[in-house]
């Protein structure tokens, strides 16, 4: 009987050069473009909810300076599967796996687990050259096989 393979895992293998090997994967969002990290500010409405994504968006969602790994990330909407290889680390599309932005493997230093927001787990990707790119995953177990094939 065939080995039934889920969508997510047929993307993540996509695109990868001949050799290389799926390490793991998961889906993420990139918190530089969560949307919906609304805050309960009671009498607040509306202007909570810009509130928690402008937060969300410009504090601690990344660090480095034009021209450094984390800045190279584009903007992006919705959830993508990042994709860790024995050669490669990088975000790609989930329903197809064409690579949104993808960087060596040797650029990524160590994932960091950050506080947990109320549904998402949060966490940092740091970079060999000192910037950071902050994630957001639902499953704080994936935080921990990032960090085990990362450091």
């Amino acid at each position: 009987m065939p080995e039934t393979i889920s969508r997510h895992q047929r993307s993540a293998q996509g695109h990868l050069s001949p050799g290389e090997q799926l390490r793991t994967y998961a889906v993420v969002i990139p918190a530089k473009s969560a949307k919906g990290m609304k805050m309960r500010v009671h009498g607040f409405g509306r202007l909570g909810g810009e509130l928690g994504d402008y937060l969300m968006q410009n504090v601690g969602a990344q660090s480095g300076g034009h021209g450094s790994v984390a800045a190279g990330v584009p903007g992006t909407s919705g959830a993508l599967l990042l994709r860790v290889t024995d050669q490669r680390v990088g975000l790609v599309h989930p329903l197809d796996g064409t690579p949104v932005w993808e960087v060596p493997r040797a650029w990524v230093a160590r994932v960091e687990r950050r506080p947990r927001l109320q549904l998402m787990a949060r966490f940092r990707l740091h970079f060999a050259d000192g910037s950071w790119l902050a994630l957001l995953t639902m499953r704080r177990r994936t935080i921990e096989r990032f960090r085990s094939v990362i450091g």
